[in-house]
C-alpha cells in the first residue's frame, strides 16, 4: 500500500546563531527593526515537507509517493529520492522557476526564524490526484494554497482517506476554508500553536473537531502528543531525545511515523507513539534528512 504525500520539495539553507534572538531584539523598537545575526555555521540540506515525510516513511519501510514540484535546479533532488528507493512519478519539474527555498536560522534555545521562497511549489496544483489501486492513504502537508485546496477535494473524490496537516500553511486559510478541510479529511494533525489557531478560526473545540474526523492529533514537542478520538483525549507520552541538536524537520519525521502506523491499520494512539519516537530521534541529528532508522528497533 502506497501513501501519496502532497507537499513541498525544498532546499533548506540552515544557519546557527550562537546567541538568543530575545537578547538581540528590543520589543519596544520593533517598528524600526534592523537586526543582523552572525551565523558561524551554514549548510544546505534537502528539505520540504513532502521530501522530509517521504524520507521518514521510507526509512521505516513504508511506501511513500511524494506529489510535489521542483524548479530547474531540482534534478539532483529528484535523483536523490530515486537513489533512496522513493518513487518520483508524481514529482513534476516547472522549468521557469527555482525549487522552493527555506532559509532557517536557529538560536541556542532552538527558536527559529525562517524565510521561505515558494518557487515551483506555487504550481503544485497542476498535478491532480486520481483514484489508483495502489494508493490507499494520503496526506496534505504545507504546499501552494491552490494545491492544498484542490488536492483535498480530489482526495475525497478519489475515496482516498487522508491526513490534513496544514503546518505553517495554516494562516493562509480562513475559518470556512479550514472547516471545509476538516470536513473532507479523515485525520487532522497540528502542533499546539496551530491547534489553537485552527480552533479559533473554525469556532470548534478539539473535541468537536475530533468528532468530525476519525481522529485529531496535537503535537506538544517535548511534552508528547494529544490524540483526540470521538471527543476523548489521550496523552501519548514523550520520548526522551538522546541529544537536542537541530529541530528542523522533527514534525515531518513525526508525520512519517504516524503515516507508517496508519498504513498498517494501527490505532491513532499507537501511530502517534511511533511519531513521538521518530521526532525524538530526528532532533539528535542535523538537517531534516540526515538520520538513519532501524525499523526493528522502532517497532516498525
Amino acid at each position: 500500500m502506497a501513501t501519496l504525500i502532497c507537499g513541498s520539495l525544498a532546499f533548506d539553507t540552515i544557519m546557527n546563531f550562537e546567541g538568543r534572538f530575545a537578547e538581540q531584539i528590543m520589543p519596544d523598537q520593533l517598528h524600526i527593526l534592523n537586526v543582523s545575526f552572525l551565523v558561524p555555521t551554514l549548510r544546505r540540506d534537502y528539505g520540504g515537507c513532502a521530501g522530509n515525510i517521504a524520507y521518514a516513511l521510507k526509512a521505516l519501510g513504508g511506501a511513500p509517493l511524494p506529489m510535489a514540484t521542483v524548479g530547474n535546479d531540482g534534478a539532483g533532488y529528484v535523483q536523490r529520492l530515486r537513489e533512496l528507493g522513493i518513487d518520483t512519478q508524481h514529482v513534476r519539474e516547472i522549468a521557469e522557476t527555482y525549487t522552493a527555498q527555506a532559509l532557517i536560522m536557529t538560536d541556542r534555545d532552538n527558536n527559529q526564524i525562517t524565510a521561505f521562497h515558494p518557487g515551483a511549489m506555487m504550481q503544485a496544483h497542476v498535478t491532480r490526484i486520481e483514484r489508483h489501486p495502489d494508493v490507499k492513504l494520503g496526506i496534505i502537508s504545507p504546499d501552494g494554497r491552490d494545491a492544498m485546496l484542490q488536492h483535498a477535494e480530489q482526495f475525497k473524490a478519489a475515496d482516498i482517506p487522508f491526513v490534513f496537516d496544514p503546518g505553517q500553511g495554516l494562516p493562509m486559510f480562513d475559518g470556512p476554508d479550514l472547516a471545509r478541510f476538516v470536513e473532507l479529511s479523515t485525520w487532522v494533525t497540528v502542533n499546539d500553536y496551530e491547534g489553537k489557531m485552527l480552533c479559533e478560526r473554525t469556532g470548534w473545540s478539539p473535541a468537536e473537531i475530533s468528532r468530525k474526523v476519525r481522529g485529531l492529533v496535537i503535537t506538544l514537542g517535548h511534552e508528547g502528543s494529544e490524540v483526540w478520538v470521538d471527543g476523548n483525549k489521550t496523552l501519548v507520552p514523550p520520548v526522551q531525545a538522546a541529544a537536542v541538536v537541530d529541530p528542523t524537520g522533527c514534525g515531518d519525521a513525526y508525520r512519517g511515523g504516524l503515516l507508517y502506523g496508519l498504513e498498517r491499520g494501527w490505532s491513532l494512539a499507537k501511530a502517534a507513539e511511533l511519531g513521538n519516537r521518530m521526532g525524538s530521534h530526528k532532533i539528535a541529528h542535523r538537517g531534516p534528512q540526515n538520520y538513519t532508522v532501524s525499523p526493528q528497533a522502532f517497532g516498525a
